[in-house]
Parts: structure tokens; sequence; C-alpha cells
């Protein structure tokens, strides 16, 4: 496995997935911030949440260009639409098991069956993260199509 390029490419893909999804909040097409969801569980300082969430963000974006790179050569194909479709596998899993996973995980997300409390009183993700706006689940796939199809277009096998 080719760890400097899947370093590389990584970070320019999760730059660009970060990017496509902050772009899309002034569209109106998402209420998601994600550097601002993933910050608050670490501070609840509201401040500087953003700056811890886009690091956080960064190296799950590392990590998850591991198992890219994995994918790719275990199947011995390194192209954009591979990397488009596991990107598409990426996207659907977030937004169907891990927003929802990190729900219960989040000290200051309010639980959906609850609602919020004086520390819980950020809005819960919901079904396909459809509370932050309809747009939301098309977005995010397809900043994961893109994140996807850069790590298969640059990565060499």
């Amino acid at each position: 496995m080719n760890i400097s390029n899947l370093l590389l490419w990584g970070f320019a893909a999760t730059l660009i997935l970060t990017m496509l999804m902050a772009a899309s909040r002034p569209l109106g097409l998402t209420r998601m911030d994600l550097p601002f969801l993933l910050g608050t569980l670490f501070t609840s300082n509201r401040n500087k949440a953003p700056l811890f969430g886009f690091a956080a963000h960064l190296v799950m974006g590392w990590l998850f260009a591991l198992l890219y790179g994995t994918a790719f050569e275990q199947s011995g194909l390194s192209t954009w639409w591979f990397g488009m479709a596991i990107g598409f596998v990426h996207g659907g899993f977030i937004l169907s098991v891990g927003l929802p996973l990190f729900t219960s995980l989040h000290p200051r997300i309010a639980n959906p069956y609850q609602g919020p409390t004086p520390t819980r009183q950020l809005e819960p993700p919901g079904f396909l993260a459809l509370n932050y706006g309809r747009g939301t689940p098309l977005v995010s796939i397809l900043a994961h199509l893109v994140y996807g199809g850069v790590l298969g277009m640059f990565y060499t096998v």
C-alpha cells in the first residue's frame, strides 16, 4: 500500500469534501456544519469547536483513505469510478448508521427521544440527517462521491 500517496490524496480529498459541505450551507442545501458538530464532541466552547472539528475531520479523512487504499489494493482497481462506488457506500453508511450512532456518543446532541436538556442542546441529525435540511443526504452523498473519485483517480496501486 502506498501510504504517502494515501496521506496526500486523503488530505486533498478531505479538504474538497469539507469545502463542498461548507459551501452547501450558504446555498441553502443543508444546515449541517460538520466541523462544528465534530468539534462540540471535544469542547463546549462554540468558538473553538469548528477548529477542533476540522482537525478531527482531517484525521478521519486520512483513516478512511487507508480503508479506500485497502479496497483499491485488494481489488486491483484504482479508478475514479471504483473510488466513487466506495464513496457512495461510505456516504450511505455515514448517513444511515454513523450519524445516528454519533448522536448516542455526543455529549451535546439532544436525544431524539427526550429532547434538549441544559447540556444537550444541539439538534440530532435524524434519519439520513434530514433534520439538517432536505438537501443534506444529497449533498453528503455527492461530497463522498467526489472524495472517493479523487482518491481513486490519483491513488496508484
